[in-house]
């Protein structure tokens, strides 16, 4: 988008971008992805809100940081003291959406409401072994290396074989990470577990997830919506781990009312 604005957060210690105006939303990509992810429903989101999409530690320009959610989530919480309102949405996809739901946990005062699309509170040891193989791919062979592994995480097959140069797109992606910010987040993913923590989670909370997510598969998702109180949890048919890149109208379809309302109630203030 032509208006986009680069701009650093937190000290420097943040990369992102910023498009729109109106109340505040801020966007966090995944472990796989990037934020240009959301570019299929940035357009709609400027049209209603002050969007910035920031670019997780190790990413684009941001400065990575040691494993540890906790870390993760004080990062990205200080955009809060940075610019951002109090009654900011947030939505997260996959990896982002972890930080975002431990940035709820310890944060929670700071923000408004929270979309948690295609994201874990932790992972059993099948889903942690896959990190562990990434991160040791990665260190072996360097960032590249993962693309197929990363577009099969991010797609499922029906979705692949129509769009055969999403491999390629995956490596163009995560050439853009330092190899040492990847290990660091898989490191992290390997670790957590924030389902005891959940249930102090106030923010409103809506969990969607694509029903062919292999990534983050929707009984990972429901664990989320079921222990974080009064959360709401849709499933999209046919969809993979990223909902906003593969299916962007139904995306906006399934978060509009919820995160309109928020806005609404920005605006009466």
């Amino acid at each position: 988008m032509s208006d986009m604005q680069q701009i650093r957060f937190a000290g420097a210690t943040l990369t992102g971008v910023r498009v729109g105006a109106g109340p505040d939303l801020l966007v966090i990509h995944s472990l796989l992805a990037d934020r240009t992810a959301f570019d299929p429903v940035l357009p709609w989101l400027a049209e209603r809100f002050r969007v910035t999409l920031v670019n997780l530690p190790g990413f684009h320009g941001s400065v990575p940081i040691a494993p540890g959610i906790e870390g993760y989530a004080d990062r990205i919480a200080a955009l809060f003291g940075d610019g951002l309102a109090r009654d900011t949405v947030v939505i997260a996809n996959g990896f982002g959406g972890t930080v975002a739901a431990a940035m709820a946990i310890q944060h929670g005062d700071k923000f408004g409401r929270l979309v948690l699309s295609d994201a874990a509170a932790g992972f059993p040891p099948e889903g942690r072994k896959a990190f562990q193989i990434m991160a040791d791919k990665v260190a072996a062979e360097g960032i590249a290396s993962i693309a197929t592994i990363a577009a099969n995480r991010v797609f499922h097959k029906v979705y692949l074989d129509a769009h055969p140069d999403a491999i390629e797109e995956r490596r163009k992606v995560l050439l853009g990470v330092a190899p040492e910010a990847f290990i660091a987040a898989c490191r992290t993913l390997m670790q957590t577990d924030l389902v005891p923590q959940l249930s102090t989670i106030g923010n409103p909370t809506l969990v969607l997830c694509g029903e062919l997510d292999a990534a983050t598969p929707p009984p990972l998702c429901r664990q989320m919506a079921e222990n974080i109180p009064d959360a709401r949890y849709i499933e999209l048919p046919g969809c993979g781990h990223c909902p906003p890149l593969e299916q962007p109208q139904a995306f906006i379809d399934t978060v509009a009312d919820f995160i309109l309302a928020a806005g609404k109630s920005a605006g009466s203030d």
